[in-house]
């Protein structure tokens, strides 16, 4: 069941110089809010007193609270297709690839806080949904998936990708995907592996290392079974 209209889009409308602070701060605010309370539960008034603006600016940049929700939502990750571009290039070496699949992925983490109250978001929306992860799974999550695939499956020479090359792509992004879930899990168990200024790029390194492991034992795997 849903609690909000999952395709309420806000009109175009020009963003006056002077009012582009005032949309900043109500995407601020809104994130911080629905991140703690869930989108039923907080108001427009609320909105509108955490970003010192007027309750119609919400109108005015948004359309509703669905529009600014959706806004908070989707806006901070930015076209999904812009992450593909870095990995999915037949061209790229695989280490390439993978080294570009996961500098897109852990990009956010160098935004502190911000990753944080996002992932917060995603999880209240799949616990309280409104419909806009379902959006995300098809318009992100499954395009990002389907381009890993076809890497992998161009590396192990296949026209078909079978079940194991999912298998195999599931795993090479859930290195990444805890980095983002585990991120305070990681903070109180080892905390200078998030602490250095260099420790996106040193994650980033070293997945790429893991990652290409997991390849090669599953394509001597695959030898094994074939002989």
């Amino acid at each position: 069941m849903t609690t909000a209209p999952p395709d309420s889009h806000a009109p175009h409308r020009p963003t006056r110089s002077d009012g582009e602070e005032s949309r900043e701060r109500l995407l601020q605010a809104g994130l911080r809010l629905f991140a703690h309370q869930g989108f039923s539960k907080t108001s427009t008034r609320e909105l509108a007193e955490a970003a010192n603006v007027n309750v119609a600016a919400i109108s005015y940049y948004f359309g509703d609270k669905a529009g600014l929700y959706r806004a908070v939502f989707f806006e901070p990750k930015g076209p999904v297709s812009d992450d593909i571009a870095r990995f999915a290039d037949p061209a790229l070496p695989l280490a390439d690839a993978l080294r570009g699949f996961y500098a897109g992925f852990l990009e956010p983490l160098r935004q502190g806080d911000l990753v944080r109250l996002c992932m917060k978001l995603h999880f209240r929306e799949m616990l309280e949904p409104t419909g806009l992860w379902e959006e995300e799974i098809d318009q992100g999550i499954r395009p990002m998936h389907e381009a890993l695939v076809a890497v992998l499956r161009r590396h192990f020479g296949l026209s078909d990708a079978d079940e194991d090359i999912s298998r195999l792509a599931f795993s090479l992004a859930g290195l990444a995907v805890h980095l983002h879930v585990g991120h305070e899990l990681i903070d109180r168990l080892s905390p200078g592996l998030n602490a250095a200024p260099d420790a996106v790029d040193r994650w980033s390194e070293r997945l790429v290392m893991y990652g290409m492991a997991m390849i090669a034992a599953e394509k001597a795997r695959r030898a094994e079974a074939a002989s």
